[in-house]
């Protein structure tokens, strides 16, 4: 072979070679046949790893960016599992329940991030502990029908030292437009009623969001509550002092027209006060004292109370000359057995009893004078 030929040979088996080597040396940067490695999981916790003093009301998140969740949990110092939700794409997951005050929670878990590795879910958290809970009861009950004065009543086993934040974060929805606003009547209790009587028929539905929230003074929440009740037909007592009569009205018609005896007149411990009340309790049988004007375990039939000052509607059968005539009773509305029977029978926890045509009124006290405030003063009491 001729010098010529050998070297053209030679510069072709080189520039091969070289082909071989570029192609040998691109790939070798992408092992995985061409595609760059994906960023790592990056796992992030609200609240952040560490935190103390956490509300166990807030929301409580893990996410991932370049990832998504193959497990994750959250378990407290005691090893019990904190309810969740993961995202239909795995890159987020948040607890669904409320967490406990003082202590402490942990995460674990791991996340797969776009180059194709696990990382772990992991960190702690504390919540916090209150100097002390205040507990809280809500009325109507959950299915109650009630009358159409009916007030919504929150009550609290301490007093309240913030009393806006606790009324913001009580809610009232109703089926059909009610103008209302909540009243603070003491440091304990704080009720709403509409300016006008309920709509008959109307469906109330009450939050109270209560768990975690500062009530002030180092006080917490204990719980939430929630109450959905009814409010039932339009039935008003019309109580007329004078005229010895108990009308009662329904849906906008006279049902009753009662003789009845009310309180001694001449006597302003024996009056039945003016004023709008509630029936507040029912009872087939109520055994009464009055230790003022001497009289002791007296036994009475079909009381309906509408006054915690102690005035009840209810049978007296032994004073059924005066019914219709005279008032001679010691404050309660006297009615016949049948007829209080009957009236008994008709009524609803929170039908109102308008008393009028009296001596005296009824101061606002005591713990239900709702209906004793005019639409002003009733306002004025609101914390926010």
């Amino acid at each position: 072979m001729s010098g010529a030929k050998l070297r053209l040979l030679w510069t072709a088996l080189a520039g091969t070679l070289a082909a071989v080597l570029l192609i040998s040396g691109c790939g070798s940067s992408a092992p995985d046949g061409g595609k760059p490695a994906g960023p790592v999981a990056k796992v992030s916790f609200e609240p952040g790893p560490g935190a103390g003093e956490v509300n166990p009301a807030a929301p409580i998140r893990a996410s991932v960016e370049h990832g998504k969740f193959d497990s994750v949990e959250l378990t407290n110092d005691e090893g019990k599992q904190v309810d969740g939700q993961l995202a239909p794409d795995g890159r987020s997951w948040q607890a669904t329940t409320a967490l406990g005050y003082g202590k402490t929670y942990t995460w674990s878990g791991r996340a797969t991030g776009e180059d194709g590795k696990q990382v772990p879910v992991e960190g702690t958290f504390t919540t916090l502990q209150p100097q002390r809970t205040i507990r809280a009861t809500i009325n109507p009950t959950d299915e109650a029908e009630v009358g159409i004065a009916m007030p919504i009543s929150v009550k609290f086993d301490a007093p309240v030292e913030d009393k806006a934040a606790v009324q913001r974060a009580l809610t009232v929805q109703t089926s059909v437009p009610v103008e209302g606003s909540w009243a603070w009547l003491n440091d304990r209790q704080v009720d709403w009623r509409p300016k006008e009587y309920w709509p008959a028929h109307t469906r109330v539905s009450v939050s109270a969001k209560l768990y975690g929230l500062a009530y002030g003074g180092g006080a917490y929440g204990l719980a939430d509550l929630t109450t959905d009740f009814n409010i039932g037909r339009a039935q008003i007592v019309k109580a007329d002092v004078g005229t010895h009569r108990l009308v009662v009205m329904r849906d906008g018609q006279q049902v009753a027209n009662y003789a009845a005896s009310y309180g001694e007149e001449y006597d302003p411990g024996r009056n039945t006060p003016n004023g709008t009340y509630i029936i507040m309790e029912k009872n087939p049988v109520e055994i009464m004292d009055n230790p003022r004007y001497g009289y002791r375990d007296v036994r009475k039939t079909w009381a309906a109370r509408f006054s915690n000052h102690g005035e009840f509607i209810h049978e007296n059968q032994e004073n059924a000359a005066a019914l219709g005539k005279v008032n001679n009773s010691h404050g309660c509305i006297n009615l016949s057995a049948a007829d209080a029977k009957a009236y008994y029978d008709s009524a609803l926890i929170g039908d109102p009893v308008e008393v009028t045509g009296s001596a005296s009124s009824m101061p606002p006290q005591y713990d239900v004078y709702d209906w004793l405030l005019n639409w002003d003063q009733w306002t004025a009491k609101s914390a926010v």
